[in-house]
């Protein structure tokens, strides 16, 4: 990099009008830089908030469809739909993942239905159907098994795309998923079904909010150490993203996103490919409660962090609040 030398050279002076700073801005941020990631639960009429996660509801599949419209009306693209399973419903094999009458099939069936040009994605994982809360089926000692779990993703991932889904998002980090889900969607001729990986996933501890608000939150935390991926390592994620790709993965996920931009920034100077930052559970609620006690300026602090995401080179961002994105981009 060259610079000029000062005093030739005043960095300040294109600092000093807004609409110097407007021209000279190096990243955007738009509504077309968001997903919004929703819970549904079964009933009617039913808005509550989260048991962890501030000014983050969980809805009834027909209150959801009248949220959607303002933020449709606003430029909402595509919604990522994660179900809160009853427990009646839970099983060692999630059997209920296969329904294809089940939570999400009949969300997905009924938003479109009324916005037939929402995108909308479903998470792929066995988490909300398990008694254990693990992401796959478990051997008698607590282990995934790999093989096992892959074929059952496969069938749920065909399930949602019978369904009427856009895209199926495996959150699971079984090896192969990718390739097999791509391979299982073509046979039945769903080609244009997109898959969104969740190609680095860290065994984070930013998670909690999420699964207590799906109810597979366990009394005793659950050890997913054997399948999601070491937070100490970068060359490993690179290596998961890598064969991803090569699977046949249309965009990649990097989870958590605030305090693993140097994860994002890697894998956009390695790959070139839409990738999504997950603004997940804990990062926000963290932001809401700091926000709360009058610490930050809430919807300065929310455009402070999406824009860091953004410049660490993410496309996209998968946030909990649509209704502080639209303020944070007013």
């Amino acid at each position: 990099m060259t610079i000029g030398q000062f005093p030739n050279s005043r960095l300040r002076r294109m600092r000093k009008f807004s609409w110097s700073r407007n021209l000279a801005r190096e990243n955007t941020l738009t509504i077309n830089d968001f997903i919004w990631a929703v819970f549904v639960c079964e009933g009617e009429n039913i808005k509550e908030e989260s048991p962890s996660m501030p000014k983050v509801y969980i809805y009834s599949i027909d209150k959801l469809i009248e949220e959607l419209e303002k933020y449709i009306k606003n430029g909402l693209n595509a919604i990522a739909i994660f179900p809160k399973v009853e427990v009646s419903k839970k099983s060692k094999f999630a059997d209920e993942a296969l329904n294809p009458e089940n939570l999400i099939c009949r969300a997905i069936q009924k938003i479109k239905n009324i916005y037939s040009n929402l995108g909308i994605i479903t998470d792929v994982a066995l988490d909300p159907y398990t008694l254990d809360g693990h992401d796959g089926v478990t051997d008698d000692h607590s282990y995934v098994l790999n093989d096992q779990t892959t074929e059952i993703l496969c069938q749920q991932a065909l399930n949602f795309a019978k369904a009427g889904c856009d895209i199926v998002a495996p959150s699971d980090m079984m090896d192969g998923r990718i390739g097999q889900i791509r391979k299982y969607l073509d046979i039945y001729n769903f080609h244009d079904v997109q898959i969104m990986s969740y190609s680095v996933k860290f065994c984070s501890s930013f998670y909690s909010a999420f699964r207590s608000s799906i109810g597979s939150a366990q009394s005793k935390p659950i050890d997913k150490s054997s399948y999601q991926l070491d937070f100490l390592n970068s060359d490993e994620a690179m290596r998961e993203i890598e064969q991803d790709i090569f699977e046949g993965a249309d965009y990649i996920i990097i989870k958590p996103a605030m305090i693993y931009l140097d994860i994002i920034r890697r894998a956009r100077d390695n790959f070139n490919i839409p990738i999504l930052a997950y603004n997940v559970s804990c990062e926000y609620s963290m932001m809401m409660n700091s926000a709360k006690n009058n610490i930050f300026h809430q919807d300065k602090l929310f455009y402070e962090v999406f824009a860091s995401m953004k410049r660490a080179g993410a496309n996209i961002i998968i946030t909990y609040n649509m209704d502080i994105v639209f303020e944070a981009l007013e």
